[in-house]
């Protein structure tokens, strides 16, 4: 074998395994890339579950407390805030906004001890209590998945090539307020 087409053999199993390691490395970017967008809408149908059972908790705890106009609108702003939300910063601030209502709904509720014993109040307080367990739970998942499709990006080599593929990092999904949901929406009876 003459020199050149040792060279020539060596460049294309250098360029071979350089093509593998880009179609690899794409692959595997593509499955987190929809892992990610997949937990992101394990979040909005939570989001949109909570904002549903909204309206009934408002008109379960307005037959009894009227006068509380400002928890109200406040409630409906919030749900309208956390409906409109797009993306991961948007949904962050709207949901420190909901669950700064959703306290003061239920420090209104508290004073009212026939609210309490009704069993649609009381119905409406466990699913809503199951969906905030089902957010923070879809959270934490996003929250991962992001994590390791941003490390994915982010290491030498693949940070060469990654952004020339059109993926970009993503927000992890993080609430402004930490304190307003460090402890879910307390409920006395």
């Amino acid at each position: 074998m003459n020199g050149g087409l040792i060279a020539l053999l060596i460049a294309l199993g250098l360029v071979l395994i350089l093509g593998i390691y880009v179609w690899a490395t794409y692959n595997s970017l593509v499955t987190l890339k929809v892992r990610v967008d997949e937990a992101w809408s394990d979040i909005t149908v939570q989001l949109k579950r909570r904002a549903d059972l909204i309206p009934s908790l408002v008109e379960s705890v307005k037959g009894y407390a009227a006068h509380e106009e400002g928890v109200f609108s406040a409630v409906t702003k919030a749900r309208a805030e956390t409906i409109s939300a797009q993306g991961p910063a948007e949904a962050s601030v709207a949901e420190g906004h909901m669950q700064n209502a959703l306290k003061s709904i239920f420090a209104v509720a508290e004073a009212y001890p026939q609210l309490q014993a009704s069993q649609n109040f009381l119905q409406l307080q466990s699913e809503l209590v199951d969906t905030e367990n089902k957010i923070q739970a879809s959270r934490r998942f996003y929250n991962g998945g992001v994590r390791e499709y941003n490390t994915k990006i982010q290491v030498f080599p693949n940070n060469i090539f990654a952004g020339g593929m059109g993926f970009k990092q993503r927000d992890f999904f993080e609430v402004e307020d930490v304190a307003a949901i460090s402890e879910p929406p307390r409920i006395q009876f």
